[in-house]
């Protein structure tokens, strides 16, 4: 079996500070972002209306399409290039009804052929949802979030006892917030594949907070007198082989996805990537010293803890 960083003894607690001030500074300046920019992009699925993928024969004259598409009662239409410079997505909002979005759709169409031609372009994909359909959609998702979260706090209230709990619940909480903070950050579009990745990093980071407070459980048992504070540092090093092959090869395969799956998984691998770092972070920067903070204020009355 291969082994790394094989009885390594660092000690990763000593620097919690310095990481809980670069944390906060992140969700700080991801929230505040969204405080003054207003909410999140949602993709078509929530919030109704057209997508197209257009692939062009020659790079279009894009002011002339988005002029042409004011003109013909599409204003606000959303028009982004991706990957090389004849390719293009075309959004267009409705809150309307489902026969409105399904005319937007054929308008885009007719009004690009009037542009640049019949047979000029492509339509590589196309997505045509209801407002109704998205709100259903938008209502659900939240639904997911929220019901995930209820049952890993129901979780961790029977596999740990309350300290270890309390920490690992504001450990996931840490995570989700990042993960808001770097969507924000990096203007990506929520999306159903977006949710998707949100609820693997919630489930990815607690996994890893588990095993880490599974060996600190070990711990404890093995040596009572050795100060909680040792016992974490050394939990977290046990582990550490364990944690840096897993993670690496999530990593390597969110890369993967990344480069190399195309626009459409493009924001879920994102997420992905930054959620095994904001998971493995929390995990020894979060989690780990909130757990140290409670035993000093709630100490359990075990002889010879310190």
């Amino acid at each position: 079996m291969l082994r790394i960083l094989h009885d390594t003894k660092y000690d990763f607690i000593r620097w919690w500070k310095t990481a809980a001030v670069l944390t906060v500074a992140f969700i700080a300046i991801g929230l505040t972002s969204l405080a003054i920019k207003g909410g999140f992009d949602y993709s078509i699925e929530f919030t109704g209306g057209t997508l197209m993928q257009l692939q062009f024969d020659k790079a279009p004259d894009v002011s002339a399409l988005r002029n042409a598409l004011d003109a013909g009662g599409l204003k606000g239409a959303e028009i982004q290039q991706y990957g090389d410079a004849k390719s293009y997505t075309v959004r267009v909002q409705s809150d309307a009804n489902d026969k409105a979005v399904d005319a937007a759709s054929r308008t885009v169409q007719a009004v690009v052929e009037s542009v640049v031609g019949k047979g000029a372009f492509k339509v590589g994909r196309g997505e045509v949802v209801g407002p109704r359909v998205g709100a259903e959609l938008r209502r659900g998702a939240l639904i997911a979030i929220l019901f995930s979260f209820g049952i890993t706090l129901l979780y961790l209230a029977w596999r740990f006892e309350w300290r270890f709990g309390v920490a690992a619940v504001i450990a996931t909480a840490h995570d989700l917030l990042t993960t808001i903070a770097f969507m924000k950050i990096l203007h990506l579009e929520i999306s159903l594949t977006v949710v998707a990745a949100i609820l693997t990093v919630i489930g990815y980071s607690l996994n890893d907070t588990i095993i880490i407070f599974d060996r600190v459980r070990e711990n404890l048992r093995k040596n009572r007198k050795e100060a909680l504070y040792d016992t974490l540092n050394r939990s977290v090093n046990e582990t550490l082989p364990r944690s840096i092959l897993t993670h690496a090869t999530v990593f390597a395969s969110t890369l993967a996805l990344l480069f190399f799956a195309g626009e459409v998984i493009r924001p879920f691998a994102w997420v992905m990537a930054f959620g095994v770092f904001t998971g493995t972070f929390s995990s020894i920067y979060v989690a780990s010293p909130i757990l140290l903070w409670i035993e000093k204020k709630y100490p359990r009355a075990i002889e010879g803890r310190k």
